[in-house]
């Protein structure tokens, strides 16, 4: 009897514990995942509310579903905003945000922690295997997302 579970069991396991190990990472460097995407962008340059709430939407949306966010994204990134810049990681002069030297420091101390989470994680897999991993997931995303929509898949 065959007993090995589907790609659908060790996506949800897999996205389970980096969610999971991501948390515990950004807590114990005092900082949520909301304020780490608006980090992260932040880094490629200044940035207003309405373009960083639709650069992190992807990292919002509620497990299991596909429906935006319950919360209001303009009021909570404006809250994760204010305390980014209290703590002296962000300027705002009202309309646009940036990354200070100290959030600028921040922000690479945390990605190579981050990185170094990554390397673990893919640790006796090869960049072959890596990469077709990565393109049979992209694929299989575009095809559920085409049946969801109606639309038909692209033929491999």
């Amino acid at each position: 009897m065959d007993t090995q579970q589907p790609i659908s069991y060790w996506v949800k396991v897999v996205d389970r514990i980096i969610d999971d190990l991501f948390a515990i990472t950004l807590e114990e460097h005092g900082i949520t995942r909301r304020q780490w995407q608006l980090l992260v962008v932040l880094a490629n340059g200044p940035a207003g509310i309405d373009r960083l709430d639709i650069e992190i939407a992807p990292f919002l949306m509620p497990k299991n579903t596909s429906a935006p966010p319950s919360l209001d994204p303009h009021t909570t990134s404006r809250e994760s905003l204010e305390e980014l810049v209290e703590s002296d990681w962000l300027t705002t002069d009202g309309s646009l945000y940036e990354l200070t030297e100290r959030g600028r420091g921040v922000v690479e101390r945390l990605a190579a922690v981050i990185a170094g989470e990554r390397t673990k994680a893919i640790a006796g897999v090869t960049d072959e295997q890596y990469q077709t991993t990565v393109t049979v997931l992209e694929t299989m995303a575009k095809n559920l997302s085409a049946q969801r929509d109606g639309a038909v898949p692209p033929s491999p």
